[in-house]
């Protein structure tokens, strides 16, 4: 292991120097990933369609936007289908057989995801390595690789659509193409990671990864946790450190971590656990938390993805202008257009973002472009309702572990306002006191709550109720989406969620 660190350790030198040269040239490299990108359009069926041949290099953008337009999954999905089918050279111009499949978060329709041998390569595995880089620039004594990584994936196998096509979840289309030393440095083996049964995986995954010296955990947060407490239990310990030692990081994403933070801490002994998040959607691997000490990311830029932002002022306009990195501006809320070297042109993914500096491009999500409440103007986003509850948590001893959240629609007799289920690991002493708490800290955060909120005109008072034990974890299963990476809707415009939530809770 100590050899393998050593000849990492150069590999990563290297590396840190291409990343610091697009922190240092992030125009420059992203017109020559735009160059790249329509060069491998040009030779397919949606390049042609499009007479993409037009567009030579990032000086012809505006041809571009004007060629093609912004598009969701369902408005590519007849191209997909194709490929689906068996034809080739329709989005992208080498060999497609890989799908991600995705439920989303907004509806229950799954979407498939191409992924090319580029984006495997070049992007999600690259995003991998960095992950690794990166953390060794910032603790350069880690002992990271002289262990093993348990890796927290989804519970999708492989399946195929034919004999040529096949796909699973993001994660399980990595662990099968994984290159073999990979698999030495990870745990648990492949057979179980590939288990579709959640929760057959995680007592197994619990039993086996006890055994071995895990030095670093990968994972969405709220799943991660079942496994590690169930971790806990089966080797009869108060904390991870008894277990594994040798633990110091835990790679994050998918959901905020916010709500999860302190179980976490409380999970370890001293020293406790360092954190890192990233961005590693299905279609594509965005952004990796290059400093510790500030919950940006830095914004990858040479992963063969293009990127271009509409302001959310903007989104609703039936054009949705967009703008490329050059023009983003501090402190505003985009959402991400990507052109992608796995096929997916000008694509809307969905999430939103904020730039927290320019130089280099770092961001934090903000949300979903679908994930808010706007009934009565207050345009209230993720972000919004997890700084409320975790000031709500610090004011009152408070932990808090799933959350969703919807409108109350006006009535005759009623003004309007925000119904919440909040599912616990600590609940709060007073709930009145924490939900006043909770809508104080939305009234600075949200000026248009605020407005909102004004002598309960519009809206009254936030009613929140406390979910039992389990509650998200037994919604989830029962919709067929326990586990791996499918996530809860915190927000919603309708009361769809809350209601099952609600019923499910009684």
């Amino acid at each position: 292991m100590e050899i393998f660190r050593k000849l990492v350790s150069k590999i990563t030198a290297k590396r840190l120097q291409q990343i610091d040269y697009f922190r240092l040239n992030p125009i420059e490299v992203q017109a020559q990933v735009f160059t790249d990108l329509v060069n491998a359009g040009n030779e397919t069926v949606f390049g042609a369609e499009h007479k993409l041949s037009v567009v030579k290099s990032y000086s012809d953008y505006e041809k571009f936007c004007k060629r093609i337009p912004v598009r969701t999954y369902e408005q590519l999905q007849p191209y997909i289908n194709r490929i689906i089918n068996g034809e080739q050279n329709i989005l992208w111009n080498s060999e497609i057989k890989w799908f991600a499949k995705s439920s989303g978060t907004t509806n229950a329709a799954s979407k498939f995801i191409p992924i090319s041998k580029e984006s495997l390569e070049e992007c999600h595995f690259r995003g991998g390595r960095d992950i690794i880089a990166l953390y060794t620039a910032v603790k350069p004594d880690n002992n990271m690789l002289l262990g093993r990584s348990l890796a927290v994936g989804g519970s999708q196998q492989i399946n195929s659509f034919n004999n040529d096509v096949y796909y699973g979840d993001l994660s399980a289309v990595i662990i099968q193409n994984l290159p073999f030393w990979a698999n030495i440095l990870r745990t648990p083996d492949k057979a179980t990671a590939l288990l579709p049964e959640w929760e057959e995986k995680i007592e197994k995954m619990a039993e086996k990864s006890s055994k071995v010296n895990v030095t670093n955990i990968a994972g969405v947060p709220s799943w991660t946790l079942l496994l590690l407490k169930r971790v806990l239990e089966i080797s009869g310990t108060n904390n991870l450190r008894e277990v594994w030692p040798n633990l110091e990081i835990f790679v994050h994403g998918g959901v905020s971590f916010a709500p999860y933070r302190s179980e976490y801490d409380a999970l370890m002994s001293s020293p406790g656990l360092l954190y890192m998040e990233t961005y590693n959607a299905s279609e594509g691997f965005l952004g990796i938390q290059d400093d510790l000490n500030d919950p940006s990311m830095l914004l990858m830029l040479d992963y063969g993805i293009f990127y271009e932002f509409i302001p959310m002022a903007d989104f609703d306009k039936p054009t949705r202008p967009t703008i490329p990195l050059e023009a983003v501006e501090l402190g505003k809320n985009y959402a991400v257009v990507m052109t992608t070297n796995g096929g997916l042109w000008r694509y809307l993914i969905g999430d939103t973002v904020k730039f927290t500096s320019l130089t280099p491009y770092k961001f934090i999500i903000t949300g979903r472009t679908k994930h808010f409440i706007n009934a009565f103007g207050e345009e209230l986003i993720i972000d919004n309702a997890e700084r409320a509850l975790m000031f709500a948590c610090e004011q009152t001893g408070a932990v808090v572990s799933e959350y969703s959240g919807a409108p109350i629609f006006m009535s005759e007799s009623s003004s309007g306002g925000h119904e919440w289920i909040v599912e616990f690991s600590t609940p709060p002493a007073d709930l009145q006191m924490f939900t006043s708490l909770f809508d104080q800290k939305l009234k600075v955060v949200n000026t248009d709550y605020a407005s909102k909120r004004h002598k309960n005109m519009t809206m009254q008072m936030p009613k929140i109720h406390i979910a039992r034990t389990n509650l998200f974890f037994d919604w989830m299963k029962k919709r067929g989406k326990a586990g791996g990476q499918n996530k809860v809707p915190r927000l919603s415009n309708s009361r769809e969620f809350l209601d099952e939530l609600l019923v499910l809770n009684t």
